[in-house]
């Protein structure tokens, strides 16, 4: 096995794109060796990163978030699992919200989902004369978790 990646085989072991490889190592994310040509390689290691950035982002954190937490792994190893684990420990309460949200969602696709609005017999009743419109924009009822 070799120990470094080209951005190439990066992408392709970890599902993601060579440009967002890119945009990653922009952002401090991630980092690569260069050659004497100037061609990106990766340690190995860095399949991990950019496995656990792409789960954080599936969890719901901004790449500042994840620049964070990735800053907080030990620089002079690899991250073993317990590194890993003590990193995601947070994520368990984002993902209970999460899944309220998407529960919350799912059972409000059927009707008004607060006014946004996809049930104009509904919106009579619950927001007559659009009231909720001028409080703010968007899904107002669904955003603050009151629905009728």
């Amino acid at each position: 096995m070799h120990e470094e990646l080209a951005i190439g085989e990066l992408a392709r072991r970890s599902g993601v794109a060579a440009s967002a490889l890119r945009f990653y190592e922009e952002r401090g994310l991630i980092h690569s060796l260069r050659t004497a040509s100037g061609h990106r390689r990766y340690p190995r290691a860095m399949l991990r990163r950019v496995a656990f950035i792409v789960f954080a982002q599936r969890v719901g954190l901004t790449l500042e978030e994840i620049g964070a937490e990735l800053a907080r792994l030990p620089r002079d190893r690899v991250p073993q699992k317990a590194d890993w684990q003590r990193l995601s420990a947070s994520w368990r309460q984002r993902i209970d919200e999460r899944i309220a949200e998407l529960e919350q969602l799912r059972d409000s696709l059927g009707e008004c989902i607060g006014c946004g609005c996809l049930s104009m017999k509904q919106c009579r009743l619950v927001n007559p004369g659009d009231r909720l419109g001028e409080r703010a924009s968007g899904p107002v009822r669904w955003l603050q978790g009151r629905r009728s």
